[in-house]
């Protein structure tokens, strides 16, 4: 509930939040470029969009046909991996096109790097001990922080990319992104499972 309910905000405000950004810095005026809006919104539509509707008939689908049992229990588990095996090609790919770019600025890449990181873990703990704070189960605080603290760079990437080239420094910032977001998500989830017993509230 929480994902789709994060999906669901993503899809209507990503456009006009990037396009605000676009346009306060100025960069696109610079060269004389007008805002891509098709870009941004093409962009929503392929990454978000299509896969959130995907979800949404496969689940009401097998749910109708096969019962609730079989979804969770066996149609599920076959896809067990897949977003794991998705995430690493998803990694492979960026940094095959960036691993240039990220080599020749190691300064750059610690600059974008540091910010990045203290807000993450700013923006979990703030959820996550809120959280608790409105004694809300342990199985619902953590997804809180670790979503609230997600930055779904992926998108950034392709959008980045389509608009401004995958040599870019735009594609550089979002890419390390990426190398900063997984490491320091599995620091988090290691943080929500050793914390779990704070939980008064927390599920067995």
């Amino acid at each position: 509930m929480q994902v789709a309910t994060n999906n669901i905000i993503l899809l209507a405000l990503f456009t006009p939040i990037v396009a605000l950004l676009i346009s306060f810095t100025g960069v696109l005026d610079t060269v004389g470029i007008p805002l891509p809006w098709d870009t941004l919104l093409i962009s929503v539509f392929l990454f978000v969009v299509i896969p959130l509707a995907a979800g949404i008939f496969t689940r009401t689908h097998l749910i109708k046909k096969q019962g609730e049992q079989y979804f969770n229990e066996r149609f599920l588990p076959k896809f067990k991996h897949v977003t794991v095996i998705g995430l690493l090609l998803t990694l492979v790919l960026i940094f095959a096109f960036q691993s240039e770019v990220i080599i020749n600025n190691p300064l750059h890449i610690v600059l974008i790097s540091v910010p990045l990181i203290i807000q993450t873990f700013l923006i979990f703990f703030i959820a996550y001990y809120g959280a608790k704070k409105l004694k809300l189960t342990h199985d619902v605080a953590a997804p809180a922080g670790m979503i609230g603290a997600s930055n779904f760079f992926e998108l950034a990437v392709a959008v980045a990319i389509a608009l401004f080239g995958a040599t870019s420094p735009v594609a550089l910032a979002t890419t390390v992104g990426i190398i900063v977001e997984v490491p320091v998500m599995l620091m988090l989830v290691a943080i929500a499972n050793h914390t779990k017993k704070q939980f008064i509230f927390a599920t067995t």
